[in-house]
């Protein structure tokens, strides 16, 4: 029992500190299905939505529908997508996760509480549990199955072995690769030499459930899942034979940090504990065969979290070669740097989530267009904004969001700087990165298992649509609303910063700029800068009024910012005030 309460405390550990992760990587599908199942519930994935800016069907996803069944009852329950209760209620699946690892090692080492922190140090278990993706729900039922089947099969218990195949079962509907668990339970079978065939015909829940499941679809929906994802594959070539080949070299990778390199060596330098470590643990090495060669053939990148079913039975294989010292101390190196890549990867996407909100906050009510995926987009559909598709018709003043690292697209119209961020953690480690360095996330680009890096983990950028026809700008003229920004009213008044959109006048003039400094005003000085170029300052020493006057870049439209030094609050008035702006541009 004592054992039993510090792996449920270590993976409550693990995930409550994260409760706040925002919504990342490919979690936005499944919501996408969870918002859908509030309308047909039986049908989670009977909806479309844009994928590199293409309008594809739900159904053609690489995942069956659990996930966003669970996803739906928790927005049914709390009404709209909460960070904290649905990660709480996901640190189910890891506590699940963790104690049938703890159940099964009983069975195969003397060291299984080792052997159960040496999994639950493993990098893709501590980071990607974090996510509301299809990984964690699925390593769950597909390890409960496991365990609860060779305690079926060591009890001769019937309730055991229909446990199993529940959550083989449940497997079957959150992936594809739970088909896997035939082959695994078969070999477990094998090696016992049982000729049960209540086990034997638990063998096959997985890929039943998964053909009931396709077999109701094609009845109610007309269509079979499956050939629509093969459709998709072949459609965006994600079975080539050079991308198949850069996948399986990353899952390599990513397979020597399935369990700690310190722990793998003490494994190794342990001559003595090497000569029996095998004897009657021939089924975890089937185990890690047959899913490797599974996910080889039927993945189409490498990443990390693929790979969490072999996690176990290498932490046991591991925790029994290697001695105690090795194993404390490679669980303790291992857990440091799982937990730092946990607190990058939480930095990144929480970085989308403050980018897309201070967008949606200036935005002023334009129309925004995602040129962007994973959790950037989620949140700004939040905030009102439309995914850019293909040929999107942009008009001017729109704002394009894009996300270098998500492949953008390309608007096809001239854009002006809005706003600007680069995401680039302090911790000099990286899952994933614009290097591409790094196999982790993706698996198709770098051959790292991690980035050890301080570089950029993306640039985003929001960007205007401009077709400026004044070169002139008096904010108090109606038709001057179309070129100011933001923080310029119409008044005026501007706030601490101000941006307006200007064309040029085609002549070598300066630009000029008329102010009026209120006597009540504290600004002193006003900064100038254009196209996010280099600035100027002018004082501005009294109140009054003030001309100024600044070279102006050569470019055919021109982005210009101003920022006074201070600002205050007038009675009535619940605006930041700087001072007024009279006009600006060429007269």
């Amino acid at each position: 029992m004592k054992q039993v309460l510090l792996v449920a405390a270590l993976a409550l550990a693990l995930r409550l500190p994260f409760l706040r992760q925002p919504v990342q990587g490919d979690d936005l599908y499944y919501l996408y299905g969870a918002e859908h199942a509030q309308i047909d519930p039986l049908h989670p994935t009977h909806t479309k939505y844009l994928f590199l800016g293409d309008l594809v069907d739900m159904r053609g996803q690489s995942h069956p529908p659990l996930d966003s069944w669970i996803l739906g009852g928790l927005l049914a329950i709390f009404g709209d997508m909460r960070e904290a209760p649905f990660h709480l209620a996901y640190t189910i699946f890891s506590l699940i996760a963790a104690l049938a690892v703890w159940s099964l090692a009983r069975r195969f080492t003397l060291k299984p509480l080792l052997a159960t922190l040496l999994f639950c140090a493993v990098p893709a278990f501590v980071v990607n549990g974090n996510s509301l993706e299809a990984d964690l729900p699925f390593l769950a039922f597909w390890l409960a199955a496991i365990a609860l089947f060779a305690a079926g099969l060591e009890r001769r218990s019937r309730a055991a072995l229909l446990a199993s195949a529940l959550s083989a079962g449940f497997a079957g509907l959150a992936a594809y690769q739970a088909i896997f668990l035939t082959p695994v339970l078969a070999a477990f079978l094998i090696g016992k030499r049982s000729k049960w065939i209540a086990a034997w015909a638990v063998t096959l829940a997985a890929p039943g459930a998964l053909l009931a499941w396709q077999a109701f679809e094609r009845a109610t929906g007309g269509a079979l899942p499956a050939s629509m994802l093969a459709g998709y594959l072949s459609a965006y070539d994600f079975e080539s034979l050079q991308r198949k080949g850069r996948a399986i070299l990353a899952l390599l990778v990513n397979l020597t940090w399935m369990a700690s390199p310190v722990v793998l060596c003490g494994a190794i330098l342990n001559v003595r504990g090497r000569r029996a470590w095998l004897a009657g643990r021939e089924f975890l090495l089937w185990w890690i065969a047959i899913f490797f060669a599974g996910a080889a053939v039927v993945f189409f990148v490498g990443s990390a979290r693929y790979l969490l079913p072999v996690a176990a039975p290498l932490a046991i294989l591991l925790a029994e070669a290697a001695p105690r010292p090795w194993i404390i101390a490679g669980i303790a190196v291992e857990l440091a740097i799982s937990l730092m890549l946990a607190v990058v990867n939480y930095q990144h996407w929480a970085a989308y989530r403050g980018f897309a909100a201070q967008v949606v906050r200036e935005a002023a009510g334009r129309r925004i267009w995602i040129d962007a995926d994973w959790g950037l987009r989620w949140y700004l559909e939040a905030g009102g904004g439309l995914p850019l598709a293909k040929n999107q018709a942009i008009q001017p003043g729109d704002l394009v969001v894009t996300s270098e690292l998500a492949n953008p697209l390309r608007p096809g119209v001239p854009l002006a700087p809005f706003a600007a961020a680069e995401i680039a953690p302090r911790i000099p480690l990286r899952l994933i990165s614009l290097s591409g360095r790094s196999a982790y996330s993706y698996g198709a680009h770098g051959f790292f298992p991690f980035e050890i890096s301080a570089g950029p983990i993306d640039r985003v950028r929001a960007e205007i649509a401009i077709e400026p026809r004044l070169s002139y700008v008096d904010p108090r003229r109606p038709e001057s609303a179309s070129q100011i920004l933001s923080g310029l009213s119409p008044d005026g008044w501007m706030s601490s910063q101000a941006r307006i959109l200007l064309k040029a006048s085609g002549n070598a003039e300066p630009l000029e700029i008329a102010v009026y400094l209120p006597g009540n005003a504290p600004a002193r000085r006003l900064r100038v800068s254009f196209n996010g170029g280099p600035a100027i300052e002018q004082a501005l020493p009294r109140p009054g009024l003030h001309t100024l006057h600044a070279p102006a870049p050569e470019a055919k439209t021109i982005l210009v910012t101003l920022a006074v030094d201070r600002t205050f609050h007038a009675p009535g008035d619940a605006r930041e005030l700087g001072l007024v702006i009279r006009g600006i541009g060429f007269p």
